[in-house]
């Protein structure tokens, strides 16, 4: 019997804590023979708190760092408050790919029906100039409502450590979403920040009426297959990565290792 192929580079997958992780089992997904590191910059949490300069200077000196020690293939940034900041010196720094995660404002006017789409984020995404030329470039004729949560990045985080989520706080965090207008109402809502896919069903349960949830952490997978090219071809039938191949790295160096279970598909 042959020796199994040798296993490439890992992806790095980067957050803030564990909302990336929306991402990470998107790519997981779609690439299942990639080895993923996945970095929770949880000294650093959250990014919303930070000075622009200084959250700049932060992501990218220790992005260099890990990719550094880590050699990977490729860095995926799985947030929208750091990718809406660090995506350009970044690049200029390193050598492999970088892909992003910014606001799906896009896709969410193509789809929308009503005219009326919500970007739910953090407080500090909803202000950068990132998201108003997104907004200007591809949604001048939607009426975009921004709203920045402060508690729902917590939220997840607690949920994710098996806390239960408060529903009346949920609703209250997100009532702003849910706009109308002229006899229309909101019918998009743009999940922008990766923490929040992961709240998903409690989101619905407390949504006033229903909506499209745009989660971009499909697209970003697929982006990252793109980028990839032929160095993301997938395994052979029923073949599975060795366990223990993926790994999770805390910045303050906690084990964080729980995490790897959210790689499994949302259900």
């Amino acid at each position: 019997m042959s020796a199994p192929a040798p296993l490439g580079p890992p992806v790095l997958v980067f957050d803030s804590g564990a909302g990336g992780m929306s991402v990470a089992r998107q790519i997981r997904s779609l690439l299942p023979q990639l080895p993923l590191c996945y970095v929770a910059d949880d000294a650093g949490f959250p990014y919303g708190d930070w000075p622009e300069e200084a959250l700049t200077a932060h992501c990218v000196e220790l992005l260099v760092r890990l990719v550094d020690e880590l050699r990977p293939c490729a860095v995926v940034i799985a947030c929208n408050t750091a990718s809406t900041l660090v995506l350009a010196p970044l690049r200029a720094r390193l050598s492999i790919p970088v892909v992003g995660t910014v606001p799906a404002i896009k896709p969410a006017a193509e789809i929308s029906r009503s005219g009326l789409v919500t970007v739910l984020a953090t407080p500090a995404t909803v202000v950068r100039d990132y998201t108003f030329d997104l907004i200007r470039r591809f949604a001048p004729d939607t009426a975009i409502t921004l709203v920045g949560s402060r508690r729902l990045a917590r939220l997840a985080e607690a949920a994710i450590a098996g806390k239960e989520v408060d529903r009346d706080v949920l609703a209250q965090e997100i009532a702003p979403c849910f706009v109308t207008k002229n006899g229309a109402r909101t019918d998009v809502v743009v999940l922008a920040c990766t923490h929040y896919p992961l709240l998903l069903p409690q989101l619905m349960q407390a949504a006033p009426w229903d909506v499209d949830w745009l989660d971009p952490a499909p697209a970003i997978a697929r982006r990252l297959a793109n980028v990839l090219g032929e160095g993301a071809a997938p395994l052979p039938a029923g073949a599975e990565l060795p366990a223990g191949v993926d790994r999770v790295i805390a910045s303050t160096g906690a084990d964080l290792s729980h995490l790897l279970a959210l790689l499994a598909p949302p259900v």
